[in-house]
């Protein structure tokens, strides 16, 4: 299991009932009623696409101010530099507005901070060399909403700045010409989401007038939609607008370099998804800012020649390798600390290392975030200084906490969900500290958990049809606040369990009833799953189809499984017949044969629960396992063997408790088994269920 939780959506079978009535889907009715949207008003409304941006950029503070001063630039032939950031939002900016101003005829510059060299955001030396190149106007791009004292100083060289950002804002702004950023306090746009590409997008839409804005909507909206997707904004009002018309234009926009990209991958002429630009185009344009590279990038992107733009791509790729082997290297170190962490230091994971790259802890971060279900903060420390990233979930503000800790930072900067800072290694210790604390004060003392959110539970397994897998497409683009729907099934059969890809994912042939599917779990083996052919098992999925020797069918792409939480006929009957025991009920005489043991076989109980035990606990020291409770059952069946193993697994946990040789505490499917200290020998006979078994025999 990679989740401990799992959260199964409420079900409304009339909202469900009303859409599939309307025509919607079945799978695609429950994933929207998953979602709140419960009438087919509602689910037109949804699903709608806007095919432009009806927003006036001019409505953001400060854009009216922008738009004449690089008006006055370009009309007087100053030399114009934009100054970006690392990351495919800052990439993508940095082209779509040189782009523009290149195509009015200025004179451009460009500058993209090196990650490890330079850092994040404006600084002070770059700025000075863009004036000693002749600029006279800066124009910052997804950073520099935090850059006071660098906007300061390029004030004092005769250096005119124009902010473009979307990071939150600190209590005083950069005393620049004119600062954009839909998160400023006194800023009235109504879309607060933006990514900075699409700042910078509204930036060029301004500057050509209302009587092009649809032209270069129409010209840049690819370069927007990736840049959005890859700095996760959230995936509704213009960000929704924005992909999906960015999605569409892809096969036709005019970089060439996009086009060698998605050569490159596979996926030139096929339809492409969000999720296709999350997890393989947007990895690999961030790779070049993540090794040190993000010149690499920004020439693919900017390249207009076909030939050379299909050698950056393959070079690019070849990059993105090299830093998948980095971040599993350090994924690993990182879970070596994890866990020697002490509890009371697991609500955030504070994690340090000098030995790190520091290109690449954020995306370490990110999966760390998403396998513990609580903030990460990755810090890489290089002569007493440490720049750290962290990532967040589940509605906590690493930017708010960061401003908590502000007396122990160097600096920081980012926004809800990501952030970076920078750190001496003094104050390790104390941040640390502090950040558990916030986290508590939050959620809580327990450690977080991560949990799976899950749409629908498939309860008819003949409905996920191929026709019903492509209706879900209607659902895109996705991202946050529209993620992917996930769905389950619980209590199938796993007919066949195989490693592939060289062992590291592994594939599976699950049943229910007269359904099979294929199913695959990515980045995951075969000994992690810990799932045996034949075992039963819940599956937690998103359905796609497969196309493989020219046949498509829908395949299950699993997000997590685990041995089924739900008891087959057999067993629910076994545990019904138990409660009756306890119960006092009357039992036939064929009931009190089934559930009649001899004092060997609960002997065999015993051992078993001992093996089970050296299995699952932590360390030799711990006295307590917490499991799930028909698995443990099922574990425990295993080890007995025979046809009640079941039934005989559950009896003996149940005479075990009542005769104080273990605490059995349940929290809800789970249990957590206690094997408690005795003195002397425990005589089971006297045991009032063994007891009443005895007599009823007799």
């Amino acid at each position: 299991m990679k989740f401990k939780r799992w959260e199964v959506a409420a079900s409304d079978p009339a909202a469900v009932a009303a859409l599939r009535k309307a025509g919607y889907a079945s799978l695609l009715s429950a994933a929207l009623a998953a979602r709140g949207i419960h009438t087919p008003e509602e689910a037109r409304a949804a699903l709608a696409e806007e095919k432009r941006l009806s927003l006036s950029p001019l409505l953001m503070k400060d854009m009216d101010k922008a738009v004449t001063r690089i008006r006055d630039a370009i009309r007087d032939g100053e030399t114009v530099a934009v100054f970006g950031d690392y990351d495919v939002d800052g990439i993508t900016s940095t082209i779509l507005l040189t782009d523009y101003l290149k195509r009015c005829g200025v004179n451009c510059l460009r500058h993209i901070p090196r990650r490890i060299e330079d850092g994040y955001g404006l600084s002070s030396e770059a700025v000075g060399k863009l004036r000693e190149r002749g600029a006279s106007l800066m124009i910052s791009v997804d950073c520099g909403i935090t850059g006071n004292e660098e906007v300061d100083y390029a004030n004092s060289i005769g250096l005119d700045v124009v902010v473009t950002d979307h990071h939150e804002c600190k209590e005083t702004l950069p005393k620049a010409v004119a600062v954009v950023d839909p998160h400023r306090p006194d800023c009235p746009y109504p879309f607060k989401y933006l990514a900075g590409v699409g700042v910078a997008l509204k930036l060029v839409m301004a500057l050509g007038g209302e009587a092009r804005a649809d032209e270069l909507f129409a010209r840049y909206c690819t370069l927007a939609a990736i840049g959005t997707i890859a700095d996760v904004m959230r995936m509704e009002g213009e960000n929704r607008t924005i992909v999906s018309c960015g999605m569409e234009a892809l096969p036709h926009t005019d970089f060439p370099g996009v086009h060698a990209l998605c050569r490159e991958v596979g996926l030139w002429e096929k339809p492409v998804t969000s999720t296709q630009i999350g997890f393989i185009l947007a990895p690999r344009i961030n790779a070049a800012g993540r090794m040190g590279q993000v010149d690499l990038a920004v020439d693919l992107l900017e390249c207009r020649d076909p030939a050379r733009a299909e050698e950056l791509a393959k070079t690019l790729c070849a990059l993105n390798r090299e830093r998948q082997t980095v971040e599993q290297t350090i994924f690993a170190d990182a879970e070596t600390q994890i866990a020697r962490l002490p509890e009371n230091q697991r609500n955030a994971l504070v994690l340090s290392s000098q030995d790190w790259h520091q290109g690449v802890v954020g995306i370490v971060a990110s999966r760390l975030t998403e396998k513990y279900g609580c903030p990460s903060f990755m810090i890489q420390f290089r002569d007493g200084m440490g720049k750290g990233s962290c990532r967040t979930c589940g509605g906590f503000n690493l930017f708010t906490a960061l401003e908590s800790c502000a007396d122990l930072l160097e600096g920081f900067g980012g926004h809800a969900l990501a952030a970076g800072f920078t750190i001496r290694a003094e104050n390790l210790d104390a941040f640390r500290a502090r950040m558990n604390d916030i986290v508590r004060e939050k959620f809580g003392a327990e450690p977080c958990e991560a949990a799976l959110r899950i749409d629908a539970v498939i309860n008819v397994p003949g409905e996920a049809t191929l026709e019903q897998v492509r209706q879900l497409d209607r659902l895109e683009p996705y991202g946050a606040g529209n993620p992917r729907p996930v769905f389950a099934l619980m209590g199938a059969a796993a007919e066949s369990v195989q490693s592939v890809g060289q062992g590291r994912h592994t594939k599976f042939r699950l049943s229910r009833g007269t359904a099979r599917f294929d199913g695959i779990f990515f980045s995951v083996t075969e000994e992690e799953c810990g799932i045996r052919a034949d075992m039963r098992v819940d599956a937690a999925f998103y359905l796609q189809p497969n196309t493989f020797r020219g046949v498509t069918t829908v395949q299950l792409q699993l997000i997590d499984i685990r041995p089924s939480l739900c008891a087959s006929r057999g067993e629910q009957e076994s545990l019904d017949l138990l409660n009756r025991l306890t119960d006092g009920d009357k039992l036939t005489p064929q009931e009190i044969q089934r559930l009649s043991a001899s004092r060997e076989q609960f002997a065999d109980c015993w051992r078993a629960l001992e093996r089970v035990f050296r299995r699952k606990r932590r360390d030799k020291a711990d006295t307590q396992i917490e499991t799930d409770t028909l698995p443990c059952f099922r574990d425990l069946a295993a080890e007995i063997g025979g046809c009640e193993g079941f039934l005989r697994a559950a009896l003996a946990l149940t005479v075990f408790e009542e005769r104080g040789l273990i605490r059995v505490t349940e929290r809800g499917d789970r249990m957590i088994i206690a094997m408690l200290p005795r003195n002397g020998k425990v005589s089971l006979d006297d045991c009032p269920y063994l007891a009443r078994l005895k007599s009823d025999r007799e």
